[in-house]
């Protein structure tokens, strides 16, 4: 097995989950990552450089030496990282920019999917103020209204009251020239991250995000309040379903373009009560916060089996997992998600519980340290405590215990994480 050197960017939990997870692969001699966070900093190098900056990532790569990049947001993706990458002959986990297209274009993403058949709503182009009443009227409330812009999961209004609809249409076509109003799908949300190339896929455990910062799923869109996996939703039956009726023909279409899709497809379904699969989105990287709960999951080389995708040989990777189930709860600054008060003193974070084969600990995210040192609040999503035991229950006590041991002035977490599986 050859070391290898890897770099990561971003600087979100995300980006701290894939760091453990590489800083634990025995085939890698070292992990840096840009710009990171206080975390990261902990098991990696950070280096100061902005995702946006698509020409000093490169250069950055070049000077590290390094054998992979794992590119964690979209943007930098849309804007052709993976691409530059590619051409400076460097080994990217990401897809290149037209792959990409998958989640920079929801509507992109829905004429893929009907041209394979993949189950998913239907929906409308909405571009004139003049045609929002009739489009209502062709789907039954609630309505979901999307921009066709990357948007940070927070583009898409959910509503049964018919003037907020119409309005959240109006807004859009103002914003973007037009807007999506796709057909609702009820049921139960769950993900499934999949890694794959021209040469084959693997999917990893499914998980189940909290989007919304209330309990019981009440109130506006977050970046994601907690998730745990694997997720009971997808049973075996269900997960048979996905594969055939989603991953194969996504994979058999991604791996005969032009240039083939290498890097992470992340498959955003609902599940009917008669566990049917549908389709509510794709995304081209690893979930924020699903992958705090499925990197753990995974026994094997972490940096083997990306390095395998980026290389186009995956199918050629045993990938093993923890019989373990996982839980994340995300703690959030003040004000999130319509603001968020940064700057304040974050105690308590280095505790870690060991129980046996339960445990759990911190995964960092809108956090930086300060000049003597002190952990400090940076974002909206500050950290979030991940429980790992043999049950979902126990998993998620342990979550919840940790979180209890956090003091950050006025921040706030749900507390009902994985309701829908206990």
């Amino acid at each position: 097995m050859v070391p290898i050197t890897v770099l990561v960017v971003g600087g979100g939990g995300r980006e701290h989950a894939l760091c453990i997870g590489l800083a634990n692969s025995p085939s890698v001699i070292a992990v840096h990552c840009s710009p990171g966070n206080a975390g990261t900093s902990m098991i990696a190098t950070n280096h100061n450089i902005l995702t946006s900056d698509i020409e000093g990532l490169v250069s950055l790569a070049i000077d590290l030496d390094a054998d992979l990049v794992v590119v964690g947001p979209e943007a930098p993706l849309v804007d052709g990282l993976a691409d530059s990458l590619r051409e400076a002959g460097v080994a990217c986990f990401g897809p290149h920019s037209e792959g990409a297209r998958l989640e920079a274009s929801k509507l992109h993403a829905k004429e893929v999917m009907r041209s394979l058949g993949v189950p998913t709503g239907g929906h409308i182009v909405v571009d004139d103020e003049s045609i929002i009443s009739d489009a209502l009227d062709k789907f039954e409330a609630p309505w979901v209204i999307k921009r066709d812009v990357l948007a940070a999961g927070k583009g898409v209004t959910v509503t049964s009251d018919r003037k907020t609809a119409e309005q959240a249409l109006l807004e859009g076509i103002e914003l973007d020239d037009f807007v999506l109003l796709e057909e609702h799908l009820s049921g139960e949300e769950a993900s499934v991250l999949v890694v794959m190339d021209e040469s084959g896929y693997i999917c990893l455990p499914a998980s189940q995000d909290h989007k919304r910062v209330g309990e019981g799923d009440t109130g506006p869109n977050t970046g994601g309040m907690g998730a745990y996996a694997p997720a009971p939703v997808v049973s075996d039956s269900v997960m048979h379903r996905v594969t055939l009726e989603v991953v194969e023909p996504m994979h058999h279409h991604l791996r005969n373009q032009e240039i083939p899709y290498r890097g992470c497809l992340y498959v955003g379904l609902m599940i009917d009560q008669d566990g049917s699969p549908g389709v509510i989105e794709f995304n081209v990287r690893f979930g924020d916060p699903e992958t705090q709960v499925t990197i753990p999951l995974i026994s094997s080389d972490l940096g083997q089996l990306l390095l395998a995708s980026a290389e186009g040989r995956v199918a050629q990777e045993e990938c093993e997992f923890h019989d373990l189930s996982a839980a994340t709860v995300v703690l959030a600054s003040e004000g999130y998600p319509a603001s968020s008060s940064t700057g304040r003193k974050i105690k308590g974070s280095d505790v870690r519980i060991e129980e046996g084969i339960t445990s759990a600990f911190v995964h960092y995210a809108g956090t930086v340290l300060d000049a003597e040192g002190q952990l400090i609040s940076s974002g909206g999503r500050v950290l979030s405590a991940t429980g790992l035991a043999p049950s979902l229950g126990d998993a998620v006590a342990a979550a919840y215990e940790l979180i209890e041991c956090i003091e950050l002035e006025g921040s706030h977490f749900r507390a009902d994480i994985a309701y829908r599986a206990l």
